[in-house]
C-alpha cells in the first residue's frame, strides 16, 4: 500500500526506499485491511475511511508547504510530484535520480511514479497496491470496478497497473471538479509544462537502458489505460495528456531507431561487399547483431505505440470533454509531422478530418493547426491528395466559422494549401475566399488579404520581368491594374477602405507608391501604353484616397476594430515619414489632377479629401506657396462648376483645414476664401433680387430655378463650416421660407437649401452667445428660434424628408444647449416641443418609415433588377436615418418617453430592417430610467392588446391562436430577452411590468365583488413571458399581489380562466414553498376558496375575533399550510444563495397605499410576535421602515410582510391566525 505522499513529507529523514514499508499513517492501520481488500462492510468503517481521507486532504496544503520551506530554509521534496510541481531542479537531473532509484529497487521507484500520476490528477486520497500474480483470473476481473459510495462520499477506482492491482480511494466533491490541469494562473501553467517535459525527458533518458525491460513501460501504459477508462474527469484528462505525450516521445525514439537501423544495414552491406569471399568476419557479425538489436527494439517500440494508440487514443479522441479531444488531435498532428513515414496515411489522417466537424471550437482549432504543420511542408502536402479531396469543402467553409480564431486559422491553412498543393483550390473556391477581405473581423481580413495578395496580385518574377512599355513602374503598374480589376469585379465599391486595410500588411510597399498611381492617372494615350478607362480611373482615385488615409491615420477603418490603434514609437515614426511623403508629392500633383478631372463630381470629391492629411508646415518650409495658389484656384473653379453637395462640402472642408490660424499660410487662404464667398453671395443676391422683382413672386423659368438652387446649395455648404453671419444670409433665406408658407409656390429643390441656410445661420448665432450677451439679444434670438421651429413643422409635409432631419437635430440642440454657462441664456433659449408637434413627428414616422409598401410583380431584366434593388437599399437607408433621428429625441427626453411605445410595436414586424435601432433605443431608455422604460414596454403591450380586443367579436372569447395574439406573445418574449441574464440588475423593471400587467388584466371587472370575468384577463398570458426574469423572492411577492385580485370566490370555471392558471403556474414554477402550500390545501382554483366573512373584518387590538367550531375547522388548513411552509422553508433555506440574502430591495410600487394602510393597523405590537429574534432586533436597533405589508389571500388567511431593520437585514414573515394572535415563520431570502 502506498502512503499518502503529503503525510510522508513530515518525515524528512525518511528514505525513499522506506516507502514500501511505510504503507499508511499509523491512524489508518486498523482499517488497512478493509481498504486493501476493497470491502467496507459497515457504515462505521466507511465513515472512518472518509474521515481519514478528508483529514489528509485538509492537511495536504500545509504539508506541501512544509516540504518546500521549513524554518526559513528550503527542504528537498520527497516525492516526484513535489519535485516536478516546484520546478526548481533541472528535469534531466530529476529523471536521472529516478532512473538510479529504479535500478536499485524498481518496485519502489515504480510505485513512486504511480503516485506521481495519481497526485497530478488532483487526487488527495490513498492508493492500495496488490500483486497481480496472487489473484486468480476471475478475482482480477471482479476487482476491475469503479463505484461511488453515496453514504460516505468516497470514490473507489480499481484497475491493473502491471504487476499490481491498484485501488484508489478518495473523497469526491461533486460540486468542485478542480484539478491541476484546468487550474488557471502562471503556477499551474508552469506545472502543466513541467508535467509534459517530465514525460518527454523520462522516455529520452530511458531509451538506451530500461525502456525495453518489459516492465517499466508495461506498468506505465497499463496504469494510464486504467485511469483513462475512469468516469472521473480528472483521471481521464491527466492520463490522456500523459499518454499522448508519452506516445509523442516514443515516436521520436522510433524515428531515431529507424535511422540507426538503416545506417547499420548500410554498413552491413558495405562490409559484406568488402570482405568478398571470406566466410566469417568479426566486424560483420557485430554489425549483424547490432542490426537485429535495432529490429528487436523497433518491434517493442511498435508494440508500445500500438498499445497506447489503440488503448488510449481510439477511446479518448471522442471523449465528452473537449479538452481531452483537443489533446488527442494536437498530438496526432505532432506524430504525423515527426514521423510522416509511419503516420502520414489515411488511417491516421481521417481522425483529424472527422474532428473538423467537432462542436467545440477548441477541437476544430487544434485540427487546423495540425494540418497547417503538414501542408506547410511541400513534400508532405504532395501526399495529401486523398485527404484534400475528401475534406477540402469543409475547410473552405471554415472561414465562416462562428469562432474568430478558427476562421483565421482556416484561412491560413487554405493559404498553405494554395501554395503547396497544385490545383487544390478551384477558381470558384478562390473567388469565395477573396471576398473575406471585406469582413469586419480584422485578423480574418488580414489573412484573406495575404491569400489575395499572394494568389492574385503578386506573381514570381514581377520585380525582374517588366511589362512592355511599363517604364520604371512596370511591376507596380501591373499589380495596380490587377487590384483595380478585382475591386471592380467584386462590386463592393463603397468598401475600398476595408480592401486596402486587409492588404496593408502584405502589399504596403506598392500601396504606398503614390508616384506610380498618379503617373498612371496623368498619363495620356499619346504617351503610349494602354490608358485606363473611366471606371478604372474612379477606382484608382478611391484606392489613392484609402491608402493616404491608412498611411496618415495608422488605424483600421470604422467598423473594423473597437478603438483606435495605439502606435509604437517605430510606427509613429513611419507615420510621420508617410505624411511628409504624401504632402511633398500631392502638393505638386493634386492641382494637376483637379484640373484634369474638374468636370467629374465623384473623382473631384475624392481628390479634395487628400489635403486634410497634409503636413501644412511643408508649404512654408519648402517655399511651395505657388502650389498653394494653384490648389486654391482649382478649388474655386470646381465650386463654380459643381452644385453637387459632396463636392461642395469637400471644398468647404478643404478651406476650413487650410485656414488654421496657427500656420503661416492662413492669411493667404483666408483672403482666397473671402473672395470666393463674396462671389457666391453676389450671385445669390443678384438672383434673389431678380426673383423678388417678379410680379407674382414666382419664377417659371427652369433655368433661373436651377441657378437659384445651385447658388443656395453652394452657400449652404460653406455656411455649414464657415461663419457667414456678416453677409446677413439669415434674413434673405427666411424671407424665402415665409413666402413659401404663405403662397406655397416655390419649387421643392429651392426649399431644402434655403432651410439649411437658415438652420446654419441660427446655429452660428447660438454659438456666438456668450456670458455677457445682453438680454435684448437673447430675447430676439429666442423669438427667431421659435419661429424657425414653426417653419420646420410646416415643411414636414414636403416630399423631401430632410426637413424632418433638420427639425429633429434642431430640437435636440435647443433642449441640450450650454450657452457658455450663461444660465439666463439657457432659460430663455431652451425649447421643448409641445404635444401637437410631438404628435406630428410621430405621425411622420408612422407614414414614412413603418408604412408597408406593396411589391408589384414585374418581369425585369437583370440590369433592371439590380437598379431596383439599389433603389430599395437607398430607400431603406433613408428610413433608418429618419427612425434613428426620432429615437434620439426619445432617448434624450426631448419628446415624451411614452412615444417609444408606438415604435416598439414594430419591433418584431420590422426586425430585419430596424431591429438594431429599436433595441438600442430600448437599452438607452432603460439606462436612463428603468421604471419609466418598463412602463413604456407594458404600455406598448396594453395598446396592442386593446387593438386586438376591439377587432374581436365582443361576444366571443379571446382567440389565443390568432395571428395578432401570437405576435403579441412573441413581442413580449423579445422584450423579456432584452433584460439579459442579470436578474438583479433588471429586478425593479420586471416587477413594475408585472404590477402594471396585473392591474390592467383585472381592470374593468364588473360586479360588486368582482365575480364576473375581467375583460382583460387574457393579458396575463402575455406578461407571463416575463415571469422567468423574476427572482424567486419576487415571484412570491408578485404572487401575493395577484392573490389580492382573486381573493373572492368566483362563480365561473372554464377555459376563459386559463390565462390566470398559466400566469399563476409561471410564478410558482420551481417554488418549494408555494408547492407545499398548494399541496396542503388541495388543488388550487382560480376562483378562490370560501371563507367565513368574519375573516374579512379588520383586526382590532391585536387579536382575532372569536370563532366558532366551523370557523376553527376552516382555519385548520391554514395552520397546516403554515406548518408545511415552515418545513419547506427549512429545505429551501440551503438552496437560496447568499447573494439573495442582501439583495432584497424595496419594491414599494407592488403594494398599493390603501392596502398598506389597511393592514398596518392590524399588526399587533412587537411583544405579540412569537420570535425572539424580532424582539432582539427591536431592542437593539430601531426599525427604520416597513416598505410594504402584503395582505395574503383572504381565502387562505395567510399574509406576508417585509420589514427592513437599520442593519439592512430583511426577513419575510408568513403570518397565520392562531389563538395568540400571530404565528410568525421566518424565511431567509
Amino acid at each position: 500500500m502506498i502512503a499518502e505522499p503529503n503525510a510522508a513529507s513530515n518525515l524528512p529523514s525518511q528514505k525513499e526506499n522506506a516507502v514500501h514499508d511505510e504503507t499508511v499513517p499509523e491512524s489508518a492501520v486498523q482499517n488497512g485491511r478493509c481498504v486493501r481488500n476493497g470491502n467496507l462492510k459497515t457504515p462505521r468503517e466507511k465513515r472512518k475511511v472518509r474521515e481519514q481521507c478528508e483529514n489528509i486532504r485538509r492537511n495536504s496544503s500545509s504539508c506541501r508547504r512544509v516540504s518546500q520551506l521549513q524554518n526559513g530554509k528550503v527542504v528537498e521534496a520527497v516525492t516526484l510530484f513535489d519535485v516536478v510541481s516546484m520546478g526548481k531542479q533541472a528535469m534531466q537531473s530529476v529523471v536521472d535520480d529516478w532512473i538510479e532509484a529504479y535500478k536499485q529497487d524498481r518496485n519502489v521507484a515504480l510505485l513512486d511514479l504511480i503516485n506521481f500520476f495519481i497526485q497530478c490528477s488532483g487526487c488527495q486520497g490513498m492508493v492500495t497496491a496488490e500483486m497481480f500474480q496472487s489473484l486468480h483470473k476471475k478475482d482480477v476481473m471482479r476487482k476491475m470496478t469503479e463505484n461511488f459510495d453515496e453514504e460516505t462520499g468516497l470514490q473507489y477506482k480499481k484497475f491493473i497497473a502491471y504487476p499490481w492491482i491498484l485501488t484508489v480511494t478518495w473523497p469526491v466533491d461533486k460540486d468542485n471538479e478542480d484539478y491541476p490541469l484546468i487550474r488557471t494562473g502562471p503556477y499551474w501553467k508552469k506545472f502543466k509544462a513541467n508535467f509534459c517535459e517530465f514525460i518527454a525527458v523520462l522516455v529520452q533518458q530511458c531509451q538506451c537502458s530500461i525502456l525495453y525491460d518489459s516492465y517499466l513501460m508495461d506498468t506505465i501504459i497499463s496504469l494510464l489505460t486504467g485511469l483513462a477508462d475512469s468516469m472521473v474527469r480528472a483521471f481521464r484528462h491527466t492520463s490522456t495528456l500523459a499518454a499522448m505525450k508519452l506516445l509523442t516521445a516514443i515516436v521520436s525514439v522510433h524515428l531515431n531507431l529507424d535511422v540507426n537501423k538503416h545506417n547499420a544495414q548500410r554498413l552491413y552491406e558495405v562490409e559484406k561487399k568488402r570482405i568478398g569471399g571470406k566466410r566469417t568476419n568479426y566486424r560483420l557479425d557485430q554489425l549483424e547483431r547490432k542490426r537485429k538489436e535495432y529490429e528487436h527494439k523497433l518491434v517493442e517500440i511498435q508494440n508500445m505505440m500500438n498499445a497506447i494508440f489503440k488503448g488510449m487514443f481510439l477511446n479518448r479522441y471522442r471523449d465528452v470533454i473537449p479538452e481531452i479531444r483537443a489533446t488527442c488531435i494536437e498530438e496526432i498532428g505532432s506524430w504525423i509531422k515527426i514521423y510522416p513515414d509511419a503516420f502520414l496515411n489515411d488511417s491516421y489522417l481521417k481522425y483529424i478530418g472527422w474532428m473538423l466537424y467537432d462542436k467545440q471550437a477548441e477541437v476544430r482549432l487544434k485540427c487546423l493547426l495540425g494540418l497547417q504543420g503538414i501542408y506547410s511542408r511541400k513534400e508532405l502536402a504532395s501526399r495529401m491528395d486523398l485527404f484534400t479531396s475528401r475534406f477540402k469543402d469543409r475547410i473552405v467553409s471554415m472561414p465562416l466559422d462562428k469562432d474568430h480564431e478558427v476562421a483565421v486559422q482556416a484561412m491560413k491553412l487554405l493559404m498553405l494549401m494554395s501554395q503547396n498543393c497544385e490545383d487544390a483550390l478551384s477558381a470558384e473556391d478562390c473567388e469565395t475566399l477573396y471576398q473575406f477581405v471585406y469582413t469586419a473581423h480584422r485578423p480574418l481580413a488580414v489573412a484573406a488579404g495575404e491569400f489575395l495578395y499572394k494568389r492574385l496580385l503578386s506573381h514570381e518574377g514581377d520585380e525582374e520581368v517588366q511589362p512592355k512599355g511599363g517604364g520604371k513602374f512596370g511591376a507596380s503598374t501591373d499589380q495596380l491594374k490587377r487590384l483595380i480589376r478585382f475591386f471592380l469585379e467584386s462590386e463592393l465599391h463603397k468598401h475600398v477602405a476595408y480592401l486596402i486595410d486587409s492588404l496593408w500588411d502584405w502589399a504596403g510597399k506598392f500601396l504606398k507608391d503614390w508616384e506610380c498611381m498618379t503617373t498612371l492617372l496623368l498619363k495620356n494615350t499619346e504617351d503610349g501604353g494602354e490608358a485606363l478607362s473611366d471606371a478604372h480611373e474612379s477606382a484608382l482615385i478611391e484606392i489613392i484616397l484609402a491608402t493616404v488615409r491608412e498611411a496618415a491615420e495608422g488605424h483600421p477603418p470604422v467598423g473594423r476594430g473597437a478603438a483606435k490603434k495605439i502606435l509604437s514609437v517605430k510606427e509613429k515614426k513611419i507615420q510621420l515619414e508617410d505624411c511628409t511623403k504624401i504632402t511633398e508629392h500631392f502638393i505638386m500633383v493634386l492641382p494637376q489632377l483637379l484640373a484634369k478631372y474638374s468636370t467629374d463630381a465623384q473623382k473631384v470629391a475624392n481628390l479634395l479629401q487628400i489635403p486634410q492629411y497634409y503636413d501644412l508646415d511643408v508649404y512654408s518650409t519648402g517655399h511651395l506657396e505657388k502650389h498653394l495658389d494653384a490648389l486654391l484656384r482649382g478649388i474655386k473653379d470646381i465650386v463654380a462648376k459643381h452644385s453637387d453637395m459632396s463636392v461642395l462640402e469637400a471644398s468647404s472642408r478643404t478651406y476650413s483645414i487650410l485656414c488654421s490660424e496657427d500656420i503661416a499660410i492662413y492669411s493667404q487662404v483666408d483672403h482666397a476664401r473671402t473672395e470666393l464667398i463674396d462671389e457666391l453671395m453676389g450671385q445669390l443676391n443678384q438672383l434673389l433680387d431678380g426673383f423678388w422683382e417678379k410680379a407674382k413672386g414666382f419664377c417659371t423659368d427652369a433655368g433661373e430655378t436651377s441657378r437659384m438652387q445651385s447658388a443656395l446649395r453652394r452657400v449652404a455648404a460653406f455656411h455649414n463650416t464657415h461663419d457667414l453671419t456678416k453677409w446677413n444670409l439669415y434674413d434673405k433665406t427666411l424671407k424665402l421660407l415665409v413666402f413659401e408658407m404663405e403662397h406655397g409656390s416655390l419649387p421643392v429643390l429651392m426649399i431644402l437649401p434655403a432651410l439649411q441656410c437658415t438652420y446654419f445661420s441660427l446655429l452660428w448665432q447660438l454659438a456666438a452667445v456668450s456670458e455677457n450677451s445682453p438680454k435684448e439679444t437673447l430675447v430676439a434670438l429666442q423669438r427667431e428660434l421659435r419661429r424657425f421651429s414653426q417653419i420646420c413643422t410646416c415643411f414636414l409635409h414636403h416630399k423631401e424628408k430632410d426637413a424632418f432631419m433638420i427639425l429633429c437635430d434642431w430640437l435636440l440642440i435647443l433642449s441640450h444647449q450650454d450657452s457658455n454657462n450663461n444660465e439666463e441664456a439657457v432659460g430663455l433659449l431652451d425649447y421643448l416641443p409641445n404635444t401637437s408637434l410631438q404628435e406630428k413627428l410621430l405621425l411622420f414616422i408612422q407614414e414614412h418609415v413603418f408604412i408597408e409598401e406593396e411589391e408589384e410583380s414585374k418581369d425585369l431584366t437583370d440590369e433592371e433588377e439590380r437598379k431596383d434593388e439599389s433603389c430599395k437599399l437607398d430607400d431603406l437607408h433613408k428610413k433608418r436615418s429618419l427612425l434613428a433621428a426620432y429615437c434620439k429625441l426619445i432617448v434624450y427626453n426631448v419628446v415624451e418617453m411614452t412615444a417609444a411605445a408606438e415604435v416598439y410595436k414594430y419591433y418584431v414586424k420590422t426586425y430585419n430592417d430596424f431591429g438594431d435601432i429599436i433595441k438600442e433605443t430600448l437599452s438607452r431608455m432603460r439606462h436612463n430610467n428603468k421604471i419609466q422604460s418598463a412602463k413604456t414596454l407594458i404600455l406598448c403591450l396594453q395598446q396592442l392588446f386593446q387593438t386586438h380586443a376591439e377587432s374581436q367579436d365582443s361576444s366571443s372569447s379571446v382567440d389565443f391562436s390568432s395571428a395578432s395574439f401570437t405576435n403579441m406573445k412573441e413581442l413580449a418574449r423579445r422584450f423579456s430577452l432584452t433584460f439579459g441574464w442579470d436578474q438583479v440588475k433588471s429586478r425593479e423593471s420586471v416587477a413594475m411590468i408585472h404590477k402594471e400587467g396585473i392591474e390592467f388584466a383585472f381592470r374593468g371587472a364588473t360586479g360588486v365583488d368582482g365575480k364576473c370575468l375581467p375583460p382583460n384577463l387574457s393579458f396575463l398570458s402575455i406578461i407571463s413571458e416575463f415571469s422567468n426574469k423574476l427572482l424567486k423572492p419576487d415571484k412570491r411577492l408578485v404572487y401575493g399581489y395577484l392573490q389580492r385580485y382573486i381573493a373572492e370566490p368566483l362563480p365561473c370555471r372554464g377555459d376563459e380562466w386559463q390565462p390566470l392558471i398559466w400566469y399563476r403556474n409561471s410564478l410558482l414554477a420551481n417554488e418549494d414553498e408555494e408547492s407545499s402550500v398548494l399541496g396542503s390545501s388541495g388543488e388550487w382554483s382560480p376562483v378562490g376558496t370560501s371563507k367565513p366573512s368574519s375573516f374579512k373584518r379588520k383586526l382590532s387590538n391585536g387579536s382575532l375575533p372569536e370563532t366558532s367550531q366551523t370557523e376553527a375547522a376552516l382555519k385548520a388548513p391554514d395552520l397546516q399550510c403554515a406548518s408545511q411552509l415552515a418545513s419547506a422553508t427549512g429545505k429551501s433555506r440551503k438552496k437560496l444563495k447568499s447573494r439573495e440574502m442582501h439583495l432584497q430591495e424595496h419594491l414599494p410600487f407592488l403594494c398599493p397605499g390603501g392596502l398598506r394602510r389597511r393592514y398596518w393597523a392590524s399588526v399587533p405590537s412587537w411583544t405579540n410576535f412569537d420570535c425572539a429574534e424580532e424582539k432582539t432586533s427591536k431592542e437593539e436597533g430601531s426599525w427604520s421602515q416597513f416598505p410594504y405589508l402584503w395582505s395574503g389571500s383572504e381565502g387562505y388567511g395567510v399574509g406576508c410582510s417585509l420589514a427592513v431593520c437599520c442593519s439592512q437585514m430583511l426577513s419575510i414573515f408568513c403570518i397565520s391566525a392562531n389563538e395568540r394572535g400571530f404565528l410568525s415563520l421566518q424565511i431567509c431570502c
